[in-house]
Order: C-alpha cells, then structure tokens, then sequence
C-alpha cells in the first residue's frame, strides 16, 4: 500500500495555479478580488477525513466525501474535495476547472490521470472520443401489419376571427388583429388502439443524488408508460450517471417485450455524477441509426440534477447532437424534458426542450413523475398530422401582413406583407393552435362594402392516408360601412382572449429574463401590471375561463419571485416551464399544477379539462395514471 501511495503521490506532484482566493461554492469569484494561489496533494490528501466544517459531499457524484469508502480524496487548499475518480473524469471529459469555484485550470499542468481501471476506454485523458462507438442499428423490425387509422372522417378544420366585425371607410388600421385557429382531427378509435405508432426513447437519470425514492418513482412511470404501449410502438431505455449507457434497444412493445422492458428497468441503480450530453447522444444516435422508422419519433428526458461537465446551459447546448434541432425547413428530433425537484438545472432541460420544439416540465413534487409522464405520452400516442404548414395570403390590395406572433413555431413574412407562413409540424389529435395575424387595413373608398383581408390554406401530411391534405379555410372579410355601430364596434372574445393569452406568455418572458438581472422588484412590476390589464379586458368581464387560469399562472410567478433564494429553487423552473407552455401551445406538468388536470365527477367517470392546452386524449392518460395510483406494475 505504501508503495501505490508512492507513486501517486510522484505522479501528482505537478501543482494547479488557480485564479481564485474564494472557498464560496454559490457564486464565482470577480477577476478583480482574484489571487494566485497553488493548490497541491500529498499523500494524506488521500487519507485524512473532511473537516466537519467543509463540503462533505463530492459535488460531482453528490455522494459522501469521507475516510474509510475505499476511494481516494482530492482536498484542494481552497477546501473543495472530491473523490479522486470523479474529478478525474470531470477533467476527461475536457472541463478544466473547478466544479465549485469554477477557477481555470492550466491544461499542461493538470495533475490529474484516473487510474487505468476507471478510465473509459474509449476516451483519452482529455475526454476526446475514438470512433469505435457501439452500432445501434439492431431495432427491431417494425411489424408488417401494423397500421394506423384505416380512414380519418374528419380533417384538420380552419376557423378565424376579426378583432371587429368592421372598420369605417374612412378609417384605416395599421395593426388589425386577425384570429386563424386550426384544429386537428380526433382519433377514430377514442381509445386509441387504432393509431400512429412511435419510436420513443426515454432517457433517465440514474446519478447518485437520484437515490431509491426517486429512483422508484421513476421506474414507476416508466413502467406506466410501458403498459400503455401498443405492440406496434418500440421503446429504447437509456440510463446516464457519469457516463451513459443503453440498458435496453429500440423494441417492440409486444407481451415479451413489455416484460424485457420492465425487467431493464427494474435493474436501474443510482450511482455517479450527472452527464446529461452522453445520455443524450446515446438517446438520439439509437433513433439516428434505426434500420427501420415509426412515422413518430420523440425523446424523454429525465433528471433531477445539473450536469456535471456542462453546468451552464449554453454550455450543454454546444454538445447536443445536431439532428435534435428543429428549423424553418426542418423539424428535428422532439427531446421532453422533465425536470425533477428542486435541485435540478431548469436553464439547461429548458435549453434541450427549446432548441427540439419539446416541452419542459417542471415536476416540483416527485410524486407527480408518473403524471407528468402521462400528459406526455398522451399526445405523443396521438399524433395525427405532420409537417402541417399554415400559409395565408393578402387578399385585397394595400392590405398588408404586419406580425405573427407564433411562439416557437416558426413563421415568416414575404413578398412585401403579402404572404405569411406558420410552420407547425406535428399536432395532436384534437389539439389547437390559434395565431393572431396582425394587418395594416388601409382606408376603403367605398363604404357599405366589404374589404377581403386574407386568404387562408393549411397544408399537412395525414398519417391516416398517407398523403399530402390540403384544406382552404374561408375568405376573411369585414365591413366597411361609414359610420360603425356599437354592435360593430363590438371586440371578439375568441380574438381578446387569445391577444391577452400571447401578452402573459411574453410578460412571463421578459419578467425572467428581468429576475435573472437580479431586478426581482421589476420583474414582480411587469407581472402585476400585465395583470392589472388582464383583469381589465372584455374577455375577464365576460368570465372567460382562460383568463382565470392566466391570472392564476401570473399570480404564481409572482409568488415564486418573492425572494432571490424563492426565484432560484423553484421560481425560475416555473417560469421556464410555463414558457415552453405557451411557446407551443402545448400542455407540460408545471409545478404542483398537474393537480388541476382533472375535475372529476363524482362517480370518477368524466373529466372535463381545467388546464390550458390539455387534449382529450391527455385527460384520457391522465385519468388512467391517477386510477393505477404510482405503481402500475404492481
């Protein structure tokens, strides 16, 4: 034993210069307060315990940092201590600097080499990858009778709205708010067996600060999620710590591969560090490589920490793969995010979820996963459209298109206003978007006539037939008499309320981005100002539902931005959270708010939505998720 100390301590000699005199593991030092100082280990480095007063956790695996473990201990002079394997890897993984105090490190001094048997064969001591990466081409052939929908009855339906059924001839508008809604078709098997089946991948966190609670949970959900299943869909299980690994391929959901399924997942174990960029890779690289394809395709996302080579968003996002990124021409691979507890990064699944066109959850208590995961699956079990593209056209000379305000969906505007396009791409069954279109209406001169503002074509791929579906919607007119009436001067309702729903979700944005400048007083200002004018509007005068769940998400962020520390723990993941919401107008678990889903009847057989976004089918999931309680399997 003597001798191995001796040798490492002869390998460790070499000494770090770090540009830090500060031990505060909260925030970075400021360039200006920076000395030079030297961080060294000796042999009993190695050996002695943590002092009582310092860290004692290793902050990579979040695992106990103390004598008598059998690993190493790297105490720097700072007093930040990990265990040696861990930093080890932190620096394979090219991250030279502390993980706590983030200081620099010098790369040709860096004193620390894994021991062989800890190292990744693959990677080399700075963390660059060999080509030798394991195939994920062995999916399982899909099966040949499977089928969607064998006919749809219905199509994609177009309805729109003017701000006012009129505008004086006399009168011209430089920004008329046009409503164009676009509602997707039930499945024709309300309970689904007949349907578009998907490849989904689920990547779940497995680090050390997971533990067995939520550990179980998680198994749990996933294990709901297996059940629901047809023998059509396939399933791949990606677990990831400090490194990641597929513990189940991309298979069919049949009565054996349930049950292989099930048993990968009750083999899961919590142990390591947090590398959310390798489980990913892995995730998207075994739907890149599939020899064969559902017509579906989505990644789940699971963790209840920060990563611990790429802590910083920004960071993480250099390392995604990039066919998860979607485009105005392309739409990449959807990554849902969930974001377990308070201890996890909110910036960086939010980061993943953005840049996919997923959502992000934020699960607050994890006792709702299992919920948050039936949400989820209930639109991904349920899709009916793709590459749906909404195109709207000028239909009267001078009128011209202003804005479209389209959230995550991509929309542009040519030829000089007279055309805008809205990229949707998928849409679940039953599922609806509505856009404002904002238009400069110039002075008619005739008056009691009409003036046609736009036309309106929705193009998409029915899964159902297989084939490239167009649908016109109705020309969008108004009147245009000399003098309006009170009844035409009257404010559309489905128009309001969409306006003020848009307003909140951009108030929401900026009062973030706002608390992240640390200007909590300001943030908290925009917030209830935005309010104050909600509260205010035709649509809150007429009681409209939607209002009352927007006052109460305004309310919410309020209260979770009440303090600095507040914002932090969980006021920032339901901001962001609420965001990715809005941004495409598509239900995500937000808080404790799951709750809110269902109002059940008394007999516990209907269920009537009190959540913006949520679709019949999700209702459907959720319901089952809350009969079956959290362990399904059971």
């Amino acid at each position: 034993m003597g001798s191995v100390l001796k040798k490492l301590k002869k390998a460790l000699t070499p000494k770090l210069r770090c540009d830090s005199s500060s031990s505060t593991a909260t925030s970075p030092p400021r360039p200006s307060e920076t000395t030079s100082s030297e961080f060294s280990i000796t042999s009993s480095s190695f050996s002695r315990e943590v002092d009582s007063d310092s860290f004692k956790c290793c902050t990579i695996c979040l695992s106990n940092v103390k004598r008598g473990q059998g690993q190493a201990i790297f105490t720097a002079e700072c007093s930040h201590s990990f265990h040696f394997d861990c930093i080890a890897k932190n620096v394979e993984h090219g991250n030279l600097c502390c993980p706590i105090c983030r200081a620099k490190w010098d790369r040709i001094n860096v004193p620390f080499q894994a021991p062989n048997d800890s190292v990744d064969p693959q990677r080399n001591h700075l963390g660059s990858i060999h080509p030798h990466p394991e195939p994920f081409s062995d999916d399982e052939p899909l099966l040949t009778t499977s089928s969607t929908q064998s006919s749809v009855s219905q199509s994609v339906t177009i309805k729109t709205h003017t701000e006012s059924p009129a505008i004086s001839a006399s009168e011209s508008r430089a920004n008329f708010p046009v409503l164009v809604s676009i509602r997707a078709p039930p499945l024709e098997d309300p309970n689904g067996h007949s349907r578009t089946p998907v490849d989904l991948v689920t990547v779940l966190d497995v680090s050390g600060s997971m533990g067995e609670t939520k550990l179980s949970l998680v198994k749990s959900a996933v294990k709901f999620l297996i059940q629901n299943l047809g023998p059509s869909d396939r399933l791949s299980i990606v677990s990831f710590s400090t490194t990641a690994t597929r513990v189940f391929p991309l298979r069919r959901m049949s009565d054996d591969g349930r049950e292989s399924a099930i048993l990968a997942v009750e083999s899961l174990r919590s142990s390591g560090g947090t590398s959310i960029a390798e489980g990913l890779k892995k995730g998207t690289r075994i739907l890149e490589e599939r020899r064969e394809r559902n017509p579906v395709a989505s990644i789940m996302l699971l963790s209840d920490g920060i990563d611990s080579y790429y802590p910083g968003g920004s960071q993480l996002k250099k390392q995604l793969p990039a066919s998860i990124f979607s485009s105005k021409t392309e739409h990449g691979i959807p990554v849902h995010t969930f974001g377990f507890g308070k201890d996890h990064c909110p910036t960086t699944l939010h980061t993943i979820s953005d840049a996919s066109s997923g959502t992000f959850s934020f699960i607050e208590s994890v006792e709702m996963i299992q919920d948050s995961f039936a949400i989820c699956i209930g639109g991904l079990l349920s899709v009916v459209t793709q590459e749906l593209r909404l195109t709207l056209k000028s239909a009267t000379r001078g009128v011209m298109i202003v804005a479209i305000p389209s959230g995550r969906y991509f929309s542009e505007i040519s030829d000089e206003g007279k055309q805008g396009v809205v990229t949707v791409g998928n849409m679940y069954a039953e599922e609806e978007k509505q856009f404002l279109v904002y238009l400069f209406v110039p002075k008619s001169s005739r008056s009691a006539t009409k003036t046609s503002l736009l036309e309106v074509l929705c193009m998409y791929k029915d899964l159902a037939a297989n084939e490239l579906i167009q649908v016109p919607g109705e020309r969008i007119e108004i009147l245009r008499p000399k003098v309006c009436s009170p009844a035409e001067k009257a404010v559309s309702l489905e128009v309001d309320r969409q306006c003020n729903r848009v307003s909140v979700a951009e108030a929401i944005a900026e009062a973030q981005r706002m608390a992240e400048m640390g200007n909590l007083k300001g943030a908290k200002a925009t917030l209830a100002q935005e309010r104050s004018t909600l509260l205010s509007s035709p649509a809150a005068q007429a009681g409209d539902s939607l209002i009352t769940l927007l006052e109460a998400q305004l309310t919410e962020v309020i209260h979770r931005m009440a303090t600095m520390d507040l914002y932090t723990l969980t006021g920032r993941a339901y901001a962001l959270s609420e965001m990715s919401s809005h941004s495409l107008q598509r239900a995500a678990a937000t808080g404790d708010s799951t709750t809110w889903s269902l109002t059940m009847s008394e007999g516990g057989n209907s269920a009537t939505s009190s959540r913006a976004f949520e679709t019949p089918h999700m209702s459907r999931m959720l319901r089952l998720s809350h009969n079956l309680g959290t362990n399904p399997a059971a």
